[in-house]
């Protein structure tokens, strides 16, 4: 019986030997492999910004100036209150969804067949095109903002919705044409000729067969169309004044009379103007990894 109770106990003795030796070894290992720590360090160097934004929120003005606590001692709603029952900045909002959705509706609709025609077709000039799109697209946004305003003043429809969402397509729509291209040119040729054997119209052909083929491509695009037109502010600050000015510049003009209001209305603000890229991201994400995913095959 003794000899039983000293075999386990030295075999109870060689397995926690082990277990800490594989302990010490992947201690080590991580030790001497440093790089697996910077994704970890990443995360948390961007999300701490974020983190604090949130937590400010829900704090009251004298927690927000005299402490510093990683969660509100206080909790408190008044900040996304007081934003709500201000109709400036909700409607803000609500414009800022208008003239983002307008902007994709009309980038997709423009861009969708523009590149069908760059990668199904030959044309003189079609290079030089495609390049003048490209182009475009680096033009700094305070280089047309003074002639927009002027041409949009001409035609009377400043501070409207649809003054923004135009004006966000000078940026919007050569990207979203260079995204597209390279979906359309993926799907083989032989399709096109099979549905016009088919009997398919080229309207029923688009529609039904090429859309649903390269639906990732839209949601990428969409995706990218999204993140410029919401983000963008100067064009939308100058081209707007009262109905139809976006969130970002109302968030603009009170970060720059930053002593005149609430840190934590402000948090609040900003808050929500992460919440629908959040939104965005999480219901396009499948879309998003098969378009990233064929982006790379090709």
């Amino acid at each position: 019986m003794s000899f039983e109770v000293g075999s386990e106990f030295e075999l109870d003795m060689a397995k926690g030997k082990s277990v800490s030796s594989d302990s010490r070894k992947s201690v080590m290992y991580y030790f001497r492999n440093p790089k697996k720590y910077i994704p970890c360090i990443y995360v948390v160097f961007l999300m701490l910004p974020i983190y604090f934004l949130v937590i400010c929120s829900f704090k009251t003005e004298f927690e927000i100036k005299n402490s510093i606590t990683p969660i509100p001692m206080l909790g408190t709603l008044a900040n996304y209150k007081a934003i709500f029952s201000d109709p400036q900045s909700y409607m803000a909002f609500v414009n800022s969804l208008l003239y983002v959705f307008m902007n994709n509706v009309l980038s997709l609709g423009v861009a969708i067949p523009a590149a069908y025609v760059f990668s199904r077709y030959s044309f003189l000039g079609d290079k030089h095109l495609f390049f003048w799109f490209l182009a475009s697209r680096l033009t700094p946004p305070a280089v047309v903002a003074i002639p927009l305003f002027q041409f949009y003043s001409t035609l009377g429809i400043v501070d409207t919705h649809i003054a923004v969402a135009l004006a966000h397509c000078l940026f919007t729509v050569p990207i979203a044409v260079w995204i597209l291209e390279g979906f359309i040119s993926a799907v083989p040729r032989e399709l096109d000729e099979i549905a016009q054997i088919d009997g398919y119209s080229f309207p029923h052909f688009f529609i039904k067969i090429l859309i649903p083929v390269i639906t990732p491509g839209i949601g990428v695009t969409a995706f990218f169309c999204f993140i410029f037109s919401w983000v963008e502010i100067l064009l939308a600050n100058w081209l707007t004044t009262i109905d139809a000015v976006p969130f970002g510049s109302i968030i603009l003009r009170a970060g720059m009379a930053l002593g005149l209001n609430p840190l934590g209305w402000l948090s609040a603000m900003a808050v929500l103007a992460i919440i629908p890229g959040v939104l965005i991201i999480y219901f396009v994400r499948n879309h998003l990894a098969k378009g990233f995913a064929l982006g790379q095959i090709n």
